[in-house]
């Protein structure tokens, strides 16, 4: 799947000679977290978030730091933290370098973007100009739809457990076929040996993503000798 397929459009957006009081209310009217900076022809320019406005002087909560690392970090460092605390203009406190991704990413390519930069949501962009935008809320959307939805068909207890099986195995921390599976009318039972407490949760997570699933027992041990793992 692909951005285009799940961004939010059309982008709520602000230009840069915005004040931040306008640009708030923008972002509560519109109940959005941020809102991607454009230039008149809808270039990309910067992005406010949030998090750009929780350091701020009206809210007490400017960065305040020693003096003697106010000097170890010199007049620059102190004069940015000033304006940003202060700044009464989205150009002032907006952030320039801005992470984006093409339509075509995949969403792979948009949570490791995510996770790299520490940043919550992804402009969308094409020949320059905003078309989109990706939220973690998107993600959580495109998620709670994959997710199998139980209940909705009668379990069939083979099928059940070749799937968790078909699960388990592939897994380099599952020991192969030392994991051992048994369903009965949805209900799934996990019997062997494992020699890391965190390979039980792995297991039992495995077995619980299968759609039918009813319930997992954890019948499985703990085993001092990883030679010995055996099926029981």
């Amino acid at each position: 799947m692909q951005a285009e397929a799940i961004m939010t459009k059309p982008v709520i957006t602000t230009d840069a000679d915005t004040t931040i009081a306008e640009a708030v209310e923008l972002m509560l009217s519109n109940k959005v977290s941020c809102l991607p900076v454009t230039d008149s022809d809808g270039a990309l320019v910067g992005i406010v978030s949030k998090s750009d406005f929780l350091r701020r002087e009206e809210l007490g909560t400017q960065r305040v730091r020693p003096r003697w690392l106010e000097f170890d970090l010199g007049p620059g460092t102190t004069a940015n933290d000033y304006v940003r605390s202060n700044g009464r203009i989205i150009h002032e406190v907006m952030t320039t370098h801005v992470i984006s991704a093409p339509p075509g990413a995949s969403i792979a390519d948009i949570v490791d973007l995510m996770m790299q930069h520490h940043i919550n949501n992804i402009p969308i962009v094409d020949r320059e100009r905003v078309v989109g935008i990706i939220t973690r809320t998107d993600l959580l959307l495109v998620l709670i739809r994959a997710m199998p939805k139980q209940g909705t068909t009668p379990p069939d207890d083979d099928l059940i457990r070749k799937a968790i099986l078909a699960e388990l195995q592939p897994q380099t921390w599952s020991g192969g076929d030392s994991i051992d599976v048994r369903v009965s009318d949805g209900f799934v039972e996990l019997k062997g040996a494992i020699v890391d407490e965190r390979q039980r949760k792995a297991a039992i997570v495995a077995a619980e993503k299968v759609a039918g699933v009813g319930q997992v027992k954890d019948g499985l041990f703990l085993s001092t000798d990883p030679f010995s793992v055996m099926v029981s």
